[in-house]
């Protein structure tokens, strides 16, 4: 009789594991024939590719508006065509307002109250809350903050290069630290100095986080795409150290300010304020978070800290690889790098040779280049969304369930030549030549729910490389050629390093 109920149990599971492998063919959408069992993630689970290039690798093989496809035995739809990729986003967005990925009030607290992870209302709320830490008035605010920690850089560099040498370095490693350090600064009001100091607590945090480990791959596969497995996950005790350890860090750095009265320009001072006072002020020139004593508080520290560690691992990742990235390509085409160095030395002579605020945003060439990086080397390599109601698919018979996955592939997007000539060729000028589809242009998402801190991040990219071409010659090592990206990791990520020779400019002034 045990033997008759194995054999029924494991006919069951077939049928049904083959049964959940037609949801697409049953409903009528076209498909990609899924490889059981782990669907287009097969080759991330052989360790062949990472996550945006798998997804990226279906969607340049096939054709069409949209695909049927399996995140294991999760069916999900993967979106191909960009004027349908940028309605869902925007003008359709009330049926497609989620992301769909991993939220545990009652056992994770890094899903609790982080605007990625928050759906519906209160999604809505808090991104209403957190707006007024981006404003124009804020980010000038800042700016000084973010300019010291580009001289570091640039001074650790003087350090390794003689005066008429020229020298190979890494640059994911150089502005990874960088990174690091404007992060710390500017998030936290830690004065860390990786350069120097490279075993410090916010680099362990990193460590931590993108460290290349099949444990790693798995939870970052999860949190993105299979939320049901990483909710069981966390009730069989697996936890990742990076969230408590960056808890830690704030719960202190909180204590500390608010026992020693103490008021700091930065990201933590605005989250305390909204902790404080339920708002973060809509005067730029406010940053007090002092309340009465005793006084309720509308958030908690865990809550600071859970925003503040997503801050941060979107901020770090992004910032090092378009900043790196572009290093890269202006080494490649020696005409864009002689353009962007005039470009930057023009806007400092419009603003008194002075590195300000208003000259980062007069250098405008320089804008061009990071658009085209996160056009062909996108941060997050996808946006995921989940269809909150039924949709139908414009121009067919078609209709998208509640509950859907939503995928969308801005690698295939930005290197389809569809939607951008030559895609593989890194040219700042199609934007201003018009010389692609805008629709098929999201780096940052679209609508509702494009990156809050996208203006940030592109400052503190561009003084970076500001900083970096003032002082420096950039020369390829040693031929030109196409990055090959790594096998593992949500963002994308250079297989052997981002290398380029360095060599000292005649400094100027503002430098």
């Amino acid at each position: 009789m045990f033997l008759l109920l194995l054999i029924a149990a494991f006919t069951l599971i077939v049928f049904y594991i083959k049964w959940n492998y037609t949801y697409w063919q049953r409903k009528g959408f076209p498909y990609h024939e899924p490889k059981i069992p782990f669907g287009v993630l097969d080759g991330v689970r052989k360790r062949e590719v990472s996550l945006g290039t798998a997804v990226y690798d279906v969607y340049r093989t096939t054709k069409g508006k949209v695909l049927g496809i399996y995140l294991m035995t999760r069916p999900a739809l993967l979106v191909r065509d960009a004027q349908l990729a940028r309605d869902i986003l925007v003008k359709d967005f009330e049926n497609f307002h989620d992301r769909g990925i991993h939220v545990d009030d009652e056992n994770d607290p890094q899903s609790r109250g982080g605007l990625f992870f928050l759906k519906g209302q209160d999604w809505k709320n808090l991104r209403n809350k957190l707006a007024n830490s981006f404003t124009s008035g804020k980010l000038k605010a800042m700016f000084g903050t973010i300019e010291n920690e580009a001289d570091k850089m640039v001074n650790y560099l003087n350090i390794q290069l003689a005066d008429d040498d020229t020298k190979q370095f890494e640059m994911k490693h150089i502005m990874g630290t960088y990174s690091i350090d404007v992060i710390a600064s500017v998030f936290f009001g830690l004065e860390v100095n990786s350069y120097e100091k490279p075993n410090n607590e916010i680099r362990n945090v990193s460590q931590k986080v993108n460290e290349p480990t099949f444990g790693s791959v798995v939870r970052g596969t999860c949190q993105f795409l299979y939320p049901s497995l990483e909710k069981l996950f966390l009730r069989l005790g697996w936890r990742e150290e990076a969230p408590n350890m960056m808890r830690e860090i704030v719960k202190r750095t909180v204590q500390m300010r608010e026992e020693q009265n103490i008021t700091r320009k930065d990201m933590l001072q605005l989250l305390m304020q909204l902790r404080n006072k339920g708002e973060i002020s809509p005067d730029d020139n406010d940053w007090s978070a002092k309340v009465g004593k005793g006084a309720p508080k509308p958030m908690s520290i865990k809550t600071i800290a859970t925003n503040l560690f997503l801050f941060y691992v979107a901020g770090y990742e992004t910032t090092a690889s378009s900043a790196s990235f572009t290093t890269f390509e202006l080494a490649q085409y020696p005409e864009a790098l002689e353009k962007a160095q005039r470009d930057v030395e023009e806007a400092l002579q419009k603003h008194d040779n002075k590195f300000t605020y208003e000259a980062i945003q007069d250098m405008k060439y320089l804008d061009l280049c990071v658009m085209e990086t996160i056009r062909k080397y996108p941060g997050l390599p996808i946006l995921n969304r989940q269809c909150t109601h039924d949709y139908p698919l414009p121009d067919s018979d078609l209709v998208i369930k509640s509950g859907t996955p939503i995928i969308i592939s801005l690698l295939g997007l930005h290197r389809d030549e569809i939607y951008f000539p030559d895609p593989m060729r890194w040219d700042p000028e199609r934007f201003v030549n018009k010389n692609y589809d805008p629709a098929a242009y999201l780096p940052f998402g679209a609508g509702p729910r494009h990156c809050i801190a996208q203006r940030m991040g592109k400052i503190i990219v561009k003084v970076a490389l500001a900083k970096l071409l003032l002082n420096f010659n950039i020369e390829l090592s040693p031929v030109r050629k196409e990055i090959q990206l790594a096998n593992f990791g949500v963002p994308l990520i250079a297989k052997d390093g981002i290398n380029v020779r360095l060599s000292k400019r005649k400094p100027k002034q503002g430098a």
